[in-house]
């Protein structure tokens, strides 16, 4: 087997301390994600809930369309804080229905049908916008009726505003599929481009990292769960709004990606939080300053409107951000793994944060030891027999 010892190629102790990390924060998004038992048992009454709709009478229910969208969908999901239930977002998709009748009439059809079952009827609720379906202790399926919206020329569609009195655009396929295009796009790692500068190699990910979502859907992961710590005992509704982090995140990743080179992924993490407010835009109109947070799919949907109308909003995710960027650059420099357990668990979770840094670090650990650890690209740190791949020596990055 041909190895390269990493003191042949100078790299610091503090960049493969900054590549462990990652592959420590990336199980931890494996912890608080939804479960693939959960994402199908949501599938499954999705699914269910779909040929029950459209086995309606209703002429305007007879070619409808449901599909998941929002953190489902991206796959940037996170369990909730302080309760079981996790949230489906559903779209109930009518291209039947005039855009010259009122959202509440499509509504009210739909929750007519629902209620013609006996099982959702009892877990039916009425929110102002949409429809949930109560799973005790499990999920709840939010369902939000649209219809075509025929001024978008990139597949958009029309959801009912909050008072359901008139349409406003939307467009959760199209908005899906940039995020996907922007988090198929691969950062420049220079650790990578030195340990193989001559040669590629294929090589199974190490153990503990099961999934790999990619450096995007990470961030949006990890900047979600500290947000939800952040304001955990925070009554006010001012929380920062998923969409909004995911929106800014990704347009932040994309910049950075095709700006800079990096020495790790977590990098990338931070340099992408950095940008984040540099896509935050402002209007003037009619003398006011607006803020902007823009869906690039389609015209005229701010995802920042309320913060026009409720400044604290806007206050409260620029005070967030700032704690964020000042957190994750401060575990980037932590050295020895109990202050990395006690100060990232501070911010991102105690219990899974213990949880994960304690095996993944023994794992780590007796790899190390046994002269069975590699570092490779693309995949970051590896147990397999590669090809051509940089042996880890005996030591341990984190300092202790």
């Amino acid at each position: 087997m041909n190895t390269m010892p990493v003191k042949n190629f100078a790299m610091s102790q503090s960049v493969l301390r900054r590549s462990d990390l990652y592959g420590l924060l990336e199980a931890l998004c494996d912890e608080i994600e939804l479960t693939d038992a959960q994402f199908e048992a949501a599938k499954a009454n999705y699914e269910a809930v779909g040929r029950w709709l459209a086995g309606a009478q209703h002429n305007a229910l007879r070619l409808l369309n449901i599909y998941v969208h929002g953190s489902t969908a991206l796959g940037t999901t996170v369990k909730p804080i302080g309760r079981d239930e996790h949230d489906v977002d559903l779209i109930c998709h009518v291209p039947d229905f005039s855009p010259l009748r009122l959202p509440s009439e499509l509504k009210r059809v739909i929750g007519e049908r629902l209620r013609e079952n006996s099982v959702y009827g009892a877990i039916l609720e009425e929110k102002k916008r949409c429809w949930r379906l109560n799973y005790a202790r499990e999920f709840h399926l939010d369902i939000s009726p649209t219809i075509p919206n025929p001024a978008c020329m990139n597949g958009g569609e029309l959801v009912p505003d909050k008072k359901l009195r008139e349409w406003k655009a939307t467009n959760p396929k199209g908005y899906r599929a940039e995020f996907e295009r922007r988090a198929g796009l691969l950062p420049k790692i220079r650790l990578f481009k030195t340990i193989v500068a001559d040669a590629q190699a294929t090589i199974a990910p190490f153990p503990a990292r099961k999934k790999k979502r990619g450096i995007l859907r990470r961030t949006v992961q990890l900047l979600k769960r500290h947000r939800d710590i952040y304001f955990a005992a925070v009554e006010a509704d001012i929380v920062p709004i998923s969409i909004i982090i995911t929106t800014l995140a990704m347009q932040a990743y994309e910049y950075c990606v095709e700006a800079f080179e990096f020495d790790t992924e977590l990098d990338v993490v931070i340099a992408t939080i950095r940008m984040m407010p540099h896509f935050i835009g402002q209007d003037v109109v009619a003398g006011k300053r607006l803020w902007v947070v823009n869906n690039e799919t389609t015209n005229g949907e701010n995802f920042a409107d309320r913060w026009n109308s409720e400044p604290a909003r806007a206050q409260a995710f620029f005070t967030w951000h700032k704690q964020a960027l000042e957190d994750f650059e401060r575990f980037a420099n932590l050295e020895g793994i109990d202050r990395l357990t006690t100060e990232i668990g501070k911010a991102l979770g105690s219990k899974e944060v213990s949880t994960v840094f304690g095996g993944r670090t023994r794992e780590i650990s007796e790899a190390r030891s046994g002269m069975k650890l590699y570092v490779a690209p693309t995949i970051g740190l590896t147990v397999t027999t590669p090809a051509r791949a940089t042996q880890v020596l005996r030591n341990t990055n984190f300092g202790d």
